[in-house]
């Protein structure tokens, strides 16, 4: 019996620590204790943020067993192996050993992705961001090498056992700190010295614009995704414990930010920088592939989903641009704001994906998430950031700081709304299927002696 809870425990710690939102936790424990031969109505599941509880238990007979979770990593190949190993152990009848050799093998899977690779791809998706917020070619490579530069040292820092907020708020400083140092190459003075056949490679019209996103690596989608979702499932609990530790890792992130930009003296150029976009759908489509990718392998998303989630991300991006964009600002679309785009197009990629799972095999947040990353509104929340920091008590600055303080948080609220909701809705058509399903399967394991009697149990 205590094997038997244990088994169930560790399925549940892999998903927490893979971040699963707690639906998908419970969902897939319910599934492991039917395959288990755990009585449903004797088994009570507690899914906290920082402790797993399950108790089986009668009348007269009671079992416990507790674990915490400690890592609370991102691991979308985890989740889509817990999933399709809860279900397979169930149809195929796995021995207790083989279910436990399986989890093994899941939980100590290499990932897909060395650390140079992440870095690597992290600080292109950077770069990603960059030409969203309107910078030109050039300084996406020089956003993309102060992004990989700061997230290879958060890693390595990561890996030293540091402090997690610490490390975020040091890589954040060491990335806008080059983001900076590359602004002097496109100066008259520095381009005297570039041969004239390289100098277009090098200058920048848009030199500040790395700034901008050479520290979006950090941006916690997949935790602010998990609260809203455990928020709207009615986890209150574990949604704002998430929602706590996403503040906690943006504010870190904004300290680093505020100490590189006090030691560089540099004044809130941002009030000047243009948030309409001047490039070509094609490009922001291109640019909106690599950030997904990009965030995917921080996700260590495998890679037979790549392909997919460049195409979601192109989706999400062009919705929103189209429905954002439009004759006020000289551009095609709907002219319906920022908001309404982001939500929309947080929407539409979430409701495809509703019917991608089942072709791709994965679970929806797998292929929604790194999708729906590069809508991130970066520029408003770095006005809000710079406002707030240059305020020096003139009229109207507190105004502009609280204006794009929330028009970003508004933004990035839309994002996760528009990946939880639709599933949330669509889930009353897809859940009496797996349910039917499920109970098919219960029934054959109870007409073949597999659940569990606490009376045998206990006399044993």
């Amino acid at each position: 019996m205590h094997h038997k809870l244990d088994l169930l425990l560790r399925t549940g710690l892999i998903l927490m620590d893979s971040s699963a939102d707690t639906s998908r936790v419970k969902r897939n424990m319910e599934r492991t204790a039917a395959y288990l031969g755990l009585p449903e109505e004797n088994l009570h599941i507690q899914i906290d943020y920082y402790m797993l509880t399950v108790n089986l238990s009668d009348e007269y007979y009671s079992y416990t067993k507790m674990k915490r979770c400690v890592k609370h990593g991102i691991n979308m190949e985890a989740i889509q192996e817990i999933s399709k190993l809860t279900w397979r152990a169930i149809q195929d009848d796995y021995s207790l050993d083989k279910y436990e050799e399986c989890l093994e093998e899941i939980d100590h899977r290499k990932r897909h992705y060395s650390d140079w690779i992440v870095a690597i791809c992290a600080g292109f998706a950077c770069g990603g961001f960059c030409i969203q917020f309107g910078c030109d070619w050039p300084a996406f490579f020089y956003c993309s090498i102060a992004a990989i530069l700061g997230n290879r040292l958060r890693m390595y820092l990561n890996s030293l056992g540091s402090n997690t907020y610490a490390d975020i708020a040091i890589a954040a400083f060491v990335s806008t700190l080059i983001a900076w140092a590359s602004t002097f190459i496109s100066r008259p003075e520095v381009m005297a010295y570039i041969p004239a056949c390289l100098q277009p490679l090098f200058y920048s019209s848009t030199p500040w614009h790395p700034m901008l996103a050479c520290a979006l690596y950090i941006v916690p989608g997949v935790p602010l995704i998990n609260s809203v979702n455990d928020l709207l499932d009615n986890h209150i609990e574990t949604g704002l414990v998430r929602g706590t530790n996403t503040i906690l890792m943006i504010l870190a992130m904004a300290f680093g930010i505020a100490f590189a930009i006090k030691v560089c003296g540099i004044d809130s150029f941002v009030h000047n920088l243009s948030m309409t976009p001047h490039h070509s759908f094609g490009e922001y489509a291109l640019a909106a592939a690599i950030s997904a990718m990009g965030f995917a392998t921080i996700f260590n998303t495998p890679p037979r989903l790549q392909c997919w989630i460049a195409i979601g991300g192109i989706i999400a991006v062009c919705t929103r641009n189209f429905v954002n964009l439009g004759p006020s600002n000289g551009n095609i679309g709907l002219d319906m704001g920022l908001i309404i785009g982001t939500l929309a197009g947080a929407c539409i990629i979430s409701i495809i994906n509703i019917k991608a799972v089942h072709v791709l095999h994965t679970p929806h947040q797998c292929i929604t998430i790194p999708a729906v990353i590069p809508m991130v509104p970066g520029v408003l929340m770095y006005r809000a950031l710079y406002g707030f920091i240059g305020m020096t008590g003139v009229v109207g600055e507190l105004t502009f700081a609280m204006h794009n303080a929330v028009m970003g948080s508004l933004t990035l609220l839309c994002i996760a709304i528009g990946v939880a909701i639709p599933n949330i809705f669509m889930r009353q058509w897809i859940a009496p299927n797996r349910k039917r399903k499920l109970e098919r399967l219960i029934q054959q394991r109870k007409e073949n002696g597999r659940f569990v009697n606490l009376d045998d149990v206990s006399n044993q």
